[in-house]
């Protein structure tokens, strides 16, 4: 009776300490598994890192490469003396002047039909405005308000015309078109009708005619 006991209790323990080891061994697995996916993960995040790096390397490298400058004629009007690059690109670019009189830019344009922008644009979308003939008035915090409430109604009346604030520009109030740029005083500068004349759908338009409506609204 007691040896039937002694064999069931030997058996029991053995048993449970089969269990144990299986459990342990499920443990060391588990344990394996994890560390794994951790490192896993942590490669992924430091692929993800260094292709997040090259693109972003590969995007300054979009930067506008025309090559050339300014040149001031005897009007004031500042005048990109080499071909501007009419590039559709899908990154950021970096301008060789501020605002951008050309170069690289966005596929969409903005819409330039008198268009009174009151927050500041992205500059690879003005560009493409530009270069559809567009005059872009800029101005900063400096200019007066009166200034800036004048030229924004010459704007609302001009078709090919837009209007937006940019506080990393020179001067108080700039006007630009495709390779052409220039400062004027005020909204009354005899200068602005002048610069409207002249390059509101003038001969530096790449592609003059095209449109200034259909694109972006802010």
């Amino acid at each position: 009776m007691g040896s039937a006991k002694n064999k069931s209790s030997a058996a029991r323990r053995a048993r449970i300490e089969e269990m144990r080891r299986a459990e342990q061994a499920r443990d060391r697995r588990n344990r394996i598994l994890t560390i794994a996916a951790s490192v896993v993960v942590v490669v992924g995040l430091v692929v993800g890192g260094v292709v997040l790096i090259q693109s972003q390397s590969e995007e300054k490298a979009q930067a506008d490469k025309t090559p050339g400058k300014f040149v001031t004629g005897k009007d004031g009007v500042k005048t990109w003396n080499k071909t501007l690059s009419q590039t559709h690109v899908k990154t950021g670019v970096t301008y060789p002047m501020e605002p951008p009189v050309g170069g690289d830019h966005h596929a969409a344009w903005m819409n330039c039909n008198g268009d009174v922008y009151t927050k500041e644009l992205k500059n690879e979308n003005a560009v493409h405005s530009l270069e559809h003939g567009a005059v872009w008035v800029t101005y900063t915090s400096k200019a007066p308000k009166a200034d800036v409430a004048a030229l924004a109604e010459k704007v609302k009346k001009t078709p090919y015309s837009l209007m937006s604030p940019d506080e990393k520009q020179k001067d108080p109030i700039m006007l630009s078109a495709w390779g052409h740029q220039r400062t004027v005083t005020s909204a009354s500068d005899p200068n602005v009708d002048k610069f409207f004349e002249k390059y509101v759908q003038g001969e530096q338009t790449p592609e003059k005619g095209a449109a200034c409506t259909g694109g972006l609204s802010e």
